[in-house]
């Protein structure tokens, strides 16, 4: 199969480089990368340029720094790259991101997957993050002599990103069967398109998978920048995803329940009701999410 990635990139001078070498040296080589440099202000443009006149296989894109926006401001970056090539033409599109490490044999991994089992709209491995509460002291230190290619992990310097199960595919690692994308009508520029992907393929059928033993070094956490910000933009993500206020009131008093915090639920639920700009979803498409959702809350209760 013949595929293509897209990395979207704002200011990555100290990622892009080790993220675009483990692609370059990966076992499976069917496939092109375009690098679209979102109006980065450092090093980042000079450093892909600098690569990319040393390969065959990957394509910088440039454009002008767009409007801050999260969820919607990487998909209109990944769009670009979209654009710039005939993907109708490749069988995988992969949305990646420029600060993550893979290890050599990633792509040949998800290839087998797509090539052995058809119904699989969407795949990945999972992303690990630098263990910091067992080494403190490698906090937002870099080793200079690093080496990315080892996956060994003898001493637990990796752990699971524990954002979301181990059978969700993460944002930063996305690839879907062209097929899937298709019938998905490619990703939407919204808060929350990297849950909204994976429940507008189950309404066209398509498998989610992710391979438990093959994972990514993820060189900065999720969503850093964001944690003060978390219960506002989770009532954001809430109503972009089609829910209802009372499916948005029992997520929320889950995600309050695992943080502990009552207050998160009230602004939570106030970030929900205050949302007004029309979803990016049909009709049919709220109510296929929301009955998968309510089947979700049922069976967990073995109703």
């Amino acid at each position: 199969m013949k595929f293509l990635i897209i990395i979207p990139t704002h200011n990555e001078e100290n990622n892009i480089l080790p993220c675009l070498e483990s692609l370059k040296n990966q076992s499976f080589q069917d496939f092109v990368c375009v690098v679209v440099n979102d109006g980065s202000t450092d090093r980042t443009q000079q450093i892909i340029m600098n690569f990319e006149l040393s390969t065959s296989n990957f394509q910088l894109l440039d454009l002008e720094r767009s409007q801050h926006e999260p969820g919607a401001k990487v998909v209109r970056t990944f769009n670009k790259g979209l654009e710039s090539v005939d993907w109708k033409s490749f069988d995988v599109i992969c949305k990646y991101d420029a600060d993550i490490v893979f290890p050599q044999n990633y792509l040949e991994k998800i290839n087998q997957v797509f090539e052995t089992n058809p119904k699989t709209g969407i795949a990945s491995g999972l992303v690990y993050i630098r263990n910091y509460k067992q080494n403190p002291e490698i906090k937002n230190l870099r080793n200079p002599n690093e080496n990315w290619a080892d996956f060994s992990n003898k001493n637990q310097e990796w752990i699971f990103e524990d954002l979301s199960s181990k059978n969700h595919v993460r944002g930063p690692i996305k690839a879907y069967r062209k097929e899937c994308f298709e019938d998905m009508n490619g990703l939407r520029a919204v808060l929350g398109w990297d849950n909204l992907d994976i429940l507008l393929a189950k309404k066209s059928n398509w498998e989610v998978v992710t391979i438990k033993e093959l994972w990514v070094k993820h060189l900065r956490p999720t969503a850093y920048k964001y944690k003060s910000q978390k219960a506002e933009k989770l009532g954001q993500y809430f109503y972009n995803i089609g829910l209802n206020l009372p499916l948005a009131m029992i997520s929320s008093a889950k995600s309050s329940f695992k943080n502990r915090s009552v207050k998160e639920f009230f602004v939570t639920i106030n970030s929900f009701l205050k949302q007004k700009e029309k979803r990016d979803l049909s009709k049919e498409e709220i109510q296929f999410i929301r009955n998968l959702r309510w089947k979700e809350f049922f069976r967990n209760f073995g109703l």
